[in-house]
């Protein structure tokens, strides 16, 4: 697994993981997992305001949603019109994250490269490599970044205009480390 954090909204998470997919697309079969992590039932929006209806709007203790249309600009949209062959969003409350992720990987057949977008997913999950975003347009640092960022094996601070291609070889770098 690559999983991908980040420190503020609008970071480059998916252009990123859509640049990885695309590169292991080819070699591997690959999977694409969106976090989605929900502190309460029927709290309020943790962007502030009214929200997307996200949060407010899950049953039960998680929700695994499949996405089957590659076109568009929702986030697992792009990472399925990138080439990974199954893609999923992963609604979760906070307190259920193991068991959501669970679910998640009950359906993934061995050796499948799963690339995820996630910072609260680490405290319950080792990945292969751990990459934190940083931009430099914004200093303040999510409360859910800063709980995992010790554990990041890469930040990279982005600068919005970057194709990725020394940060995947970085990547690739250190899950080769790995395997040895």
């Amino acid at each position: 697994m690559i999983m991908i954090g980040s420190t503020a909204r609008n970071s480059g998470k998916t252009a990123l993981a859509a640049a990885v997919i695309d590169k292991y697309k080819l070699n591997h079969p690959v999977a694409a997992l969106k976090v989605t992590t929900i502190a309460e039932k029927n709290g309020k929006c943790i962007r502030g305001g009214d929200g997307c209806g996200t949060c407010s709007s899950l049953k039960g203790n998680f929700e695994l949603k499949e996405e089957t249309k590659s076109a568009g600009n929702k986030d697992t949209a792009i990472l399925l019109a990138s080439g990974a062959q199954k893609v999923y969003w992963l609604k979760v409350l906070k307190s259920h994250m193991q068991a959501g992720f669970k679910e998640f990987i009950s359906l993934m057949p061995a050796n499948t490269l799963i690339v995820c977008e996630s910072n609260s997913l680490r405290k319950v999950v080792e990945p292969g490599v751990f990459v934190m975003l940083k931009t430099a347009r914004d200093n303040k640092i999510k409360e859910s970044a800063a709980e995992v960022m010790s554990l990041a094996d890469i930040v990279y601070e982005n600068n919005l205009e970057d194709d990725f291609a020394c940060l995947i070889n970085e990547i690739e770098h250190r899950m080769k480390l790995q395997k040895t």
